[in-house]
């Protein structure tokens, strides 16, 4: 009989199979078997926190191949990965086949590696161990307590604030520290300030500079110089004063090099240096792990890259050192191997750092083997792994007081030379932007990597030239990806492993948008986090999330109860949400519009009260709730005022264009029709439409005529600019501009939710810097060229149902079929080109399931004449959809 073995992929399961030989079977379990279903009462509280699981139909399969392989063998080996959600799965598994009890007489065992090479592999065979119930119990308590938040949380969400999605337990608090930091950049106020450098000449010619440091017997810091009178009042005691040199500091300092990666660092870095997003390094990490084809055997190229350990293992030092002594010399080795200590909150440090798995494979070695991100990161990792156990840079430091005979003013000089570069020659780890815009320090510090001339102390030096600068404190920066990841940690909010999730989570509901490699949090999320903030604020609390990550890992440990955990969170987090469902929206939407007032309405520079209606004499500005599409902003006068514009902030000269604005404007008439052209605005951005509306309160009659035509305007457009010409321009999008050269197929454009857009072969291209009107065929192409490759959208086949097409398409985390609004992703290492109808329909109706969606069905004439009104085209509602 043979040995079953379980893993995750089928990658890794033809690797293993291939070290363990023919007495072995690896079958692949794709991922997790089984999860909890995607409605309420999945997990019940009231029953000891029971859960219901739910297999997957993309795994149905699967698990009847393990199942019938398991009929067969002596033992079953549980090989998947070494964490947590490893072990999870690994549980799922051994769980379904005891409840079918095919496990009667079988020996189970798990198996961990931490690298997938034939020496690790047999190794693990080696020495099985039992499942470990304890980081099970730890992800049953994670998994339901995600859970319990999302099903209790955002039903609350959806009906108190309209346009919301729904809310995580971890991406809420990822979301505070985003909105907090645009907080703080929108109430931080510039301060002027000044600084004045000096260039100075020695005896012998030589010049240097220096910052002046010490102004009237006092030392100054770096706000000291607040306006330019000051700052000339600095440069003329400088002119005035004789200055020699009276001391002359030196020192040594020593840099170490960062420790391996960590997941966490691994992506920190992967963002600064290779513009990799945290989804991505996890991605090609993963593909490096499970193995790369190399003369003809598939071998994993480094260690598990989910962990927190920062040390390697004693085999792999010792095979660092020596690379180091062969190829860099005996003065890059330090005297003994570096260990080092986790500063990292909650660091589990239960495998080893990320590290290459051999390091004689250096990275020049695997430029065949590898695409072009697979060995950008595999460098990081190898030079990174290599530069750890490098000997400490020294750093040369001089400092240089100059000051005048009198003791009016004093100048400093200082530099700094790298007399042995040690683990630079091979790696500098990047740097995030200061975390704030405060002034800090003191004035004279100047730059610190310059070098200076040969100086002796009491030497006279000469002013050759004084340079005032004026400067402005700045706000704190926004999170990129790197500073975000690095702000969890320490936080100690989530896993290193969950950070791509979270990010790409807040992403995919538009809570926030990376913009620059920056994230801007969108209004949306903005609206969340202040409801979260106002009426849940223990559950968005830093430390609180913290001390639950804690909890979690004691239940690892096996130091606490897993449902103690559960009982102690859902009782009062139950209690509060009960309380919340019973407040009226009102006092809710004005709490909200309260604490986001200072963000929506700032105060002007000529004292205008921003809340003050532009179309009416006394109305007040706030915040407006739609029926479906969320809040936009609105009159308080409302029915006798209706003025409405999207959420967000209008200053200067928007500011003044709202206050001229008394409704639509008259644009002309289009020559070819007749009809009017007017400009008028909606609660969701301003349009052009062609044609009268009905008057309020009536609806459109077949006699009178189409219907107006709206065309969207981009929000980056300046209002005052659009006249009759343009926006006719705007009303006749979408356009075609014309025939790819290369595949015949026709490239349009036009304008969308998201902003003006190409479309090509059924796919969209966002257009950021081009104008939709004016855009021409060459640079379209050019564009698309630019973007990202995608396949072309490619029908399937009509719908049995409705008769609709089903398409495939490629998407930002892979392809993907869709049928009318309704998507689902292609399993995991699917062939693409050979997706079916069959297999599109069955992915679809799985999707449709999960999401609590009935299958489309064809209406009939019966329910044709019963359908609902159609919405008004406007953009937007109107404030009547406030009122429902």
């Amino acid at each position: 009989m043979v040995s079953l073995v379980i893993v995750e992929s089928p990658a890794k399961a033809k690797t293993i199979n291939k070290y363990l030989g023919s007495d072995f079977q690896v079958l692949a379990s794709y991922g997790h078997i089984r999860d909890l279903p995607a409605k309420n009462g999945s997990v019940k509280p009231d029953d000891d926190f029971s859960m219901e699981w739910e297999i997957d139909d993309r795994a149905r399969k699967h698990i009847k191949a393990i199942e019938q392989a398991v009929k067969g063998a002596d033992k079953l080996y549980l090989a998947t990965d070494p964490d947590r959600e490893g072990e999870a799965i690994s549980w799922h598994v051994r769980d379904v086949l005891e409840n079918k009890k095919l496990l009667k007489g079988i020996d189970v065992k798990r198996v961990v590696f931490n690298e997938i090479t034939k020496k690790a592999i047999i190794a693990a065979f080696d020495a099985p161990r039992d499942l470990n119930i304890e980081l099970v119990d730890a992800y049953l308590a994670r998994r339901a307590l995600d859970y319990l938040v999302g099903f209790t949380l955002s039903p609350v969400l959806w009906r108190k604030l309209p346009g919301s999605r729904s809310a995580g337990r971890v991406q809420s608090v990822a979301l505070r520290i985003i909105c907090e930091r645009e907080t703080e950049i929108e109430a931080f106020v510039n301060v002027e300030y000044w600084s004045v450098e000096t260039t100075l000449s020695t005896p012998s010619g030589d010049t240097f500079k220096a910052m002046l440091n010490t102004l009237d017997g006092k030392k100054l810091k770096k706000l000291s110089l607040s306006s330019e009178a000051e700052a000339k009042t600095a440069v003329q005691a400088i002119q005035a004063a004789n200055l020699s040199i009276a001391a002359i500091e030196r020192k040594q300092s020593r840099r170490h090099p960062a420790p391996p990666f960590t997941t966490s660092t691994l992506q920190q870095e992967a963002s600064r240096k290779l513009y990799f997003a945290t989804k991505k390094t996890m991605q090609v990490a993963q593909r490096l792990y499970e193995g790369i084809n190399i003369d003809g055997e598939t071998v994993g190229l480094i260690t598990y890259m989910r962990t927190d350990g920062i040390n390697i293992s004693g085999e792999a030092v010792q095979s660092v050192r020596s690379l180091i002594t062969r190829d860099y010399g005996n003065k890059y080795l330090p005297g003994a191997p570096r260990v080092y200590k986790n500063k990292a909150k909650n660091a589990q440090e239960a495998h080893e750092a990320v590290r290459p798995t051999d390091m004689k494979r250096k990275p020049k070695d695997l430029a065949q083997q590898l695409d072009a991100d697979q060995l950008k990161l595999y460098e990081l990792i190898w030079k990174r792994t290599v530069a750890s156990q490098m000997e400490s840079a020294l750093i040369d430091q001089v400092g240089v007081d100059i000051p005048a005979s009198d003791g009016t003013v004093s100048l400093r000089a200082t530099g700094s030379v790298i007399a042995f570069d040690g683990f630079l020659k091979l790696y500098q780890e990047g740097k995030d932007d200061k975390t704030n815009g405060e002034a800090n320090g003191t004035a004279g510090n100047g730059d610190t990597s310059r070098m200076l001339p040969p100086l002796s102390e009491g030497s006279a030096v000469q002013q050759t030239e004084i340079n005032p600068e004026q400067h402005f404190t700045q706000p704190p920066p926004r999170y990129s990806e790197a500073s975000l990841v690095k702000t969890l940690e320490e936080y100690g909010i989530g896993r290193p492993s969950t950070y791509a999730s979270i990010i790409s989570v807040l992403q995919d509901r538009d809570y926030v948008r990376l913009e620059s490699r920056r994230f801007f949090p969108e209004n949306r999320g903005r609206v969340v986090i202040a409801f979260l903030s106002r009426y849940f604020s223990k559950y968005v609390e830093y430390d609180f999330t913290a001390r639950l990550e804690g909890q979690l890992d004691d239940i690892s440990a096996g130091q606490i109860d897993w449902k103690s955990v559960l009982r102690e969170f859902w009782e009062p987090f139950y209690s509060t949400t009960e309380d919340i469902k019973s407040r009226s929206n009102r006092e809710i939407i004005d709490a909200i519009d309260e604490l986001l007032g200072p963000h929506f309405f700032p105060t002007r520079e000529d004292g205008r009260n921003t809340r003050d209606c532009p179309s009416c004499s006394d109305g007040r500005l706030g915040l407006k709730p739609g029926r479906t599409n969320g809040f936009f902003i609105g009159c308080s006068n409302y029915p006798e005022c209706e003025y409405t514009r999207p959420l967000g902030i209008v200053t200067g000269d928007k500011a003044d264009a709202e206050a001229n604005a008394s409704g639509p404007r008259e644009l002309g008439t289009d020559p070819d029709t007749g009809l009017l052209i007017s400009l008028r605005k909606g609660p969701y951005g301003p349009y052009i439409q062609r044609g009268e509306s009905p008057p309020k309160g009536t609806r459109a009659k077949k006699s009178d005529g189409p219907k107006p035509k709206r065309a969207s305007i981009p929000k980056t457009t300046d209002l005052n600019s659009i006249d009759l010409e343009r926006a006719l321009l705007y009303l006749t999008l979408p356009r075609d501009i014309g025939d790819h050269p290369e595949t015949g197929n026709m490239i349009s454009c036009g304008l969308g939710p998201f902003g003006p857009f190409l479309r090509y072969q059924g796919n969209y291209y966002s257009l950021k810097n081009d104008d939709v009107l004016e855009i021409g065929l060459n640079r379209a192409v050019t564009v698309i060229g630019e973007a990202p490759p995608k396949d072309p959208v490619k029908e399937l086949g009509k719908h049995p149902d409705d008769k609709k097409p089903i398409t495939q398409k490629s998407g930002r985390w892979g392809p993907f079929v869709q049928h009318g609004r309704l998507r689902a992703t292609l399993p995991k290492n699917t062939d693409k080109d050979a997706v079916t109808l069959e297999m599109a329909l069955e992915l679809l109706s799985a999707k449709a399931g999960k999401n609590g969606k009935a299958k489309p069905k064809a209406k009939t004439k019966a329910k044709a004449k019963t359908k609902a009104k159609p919405k008004p085209k406007s953009g937007a509602p109107t404030q009547s959809d406030a009122t429902g």
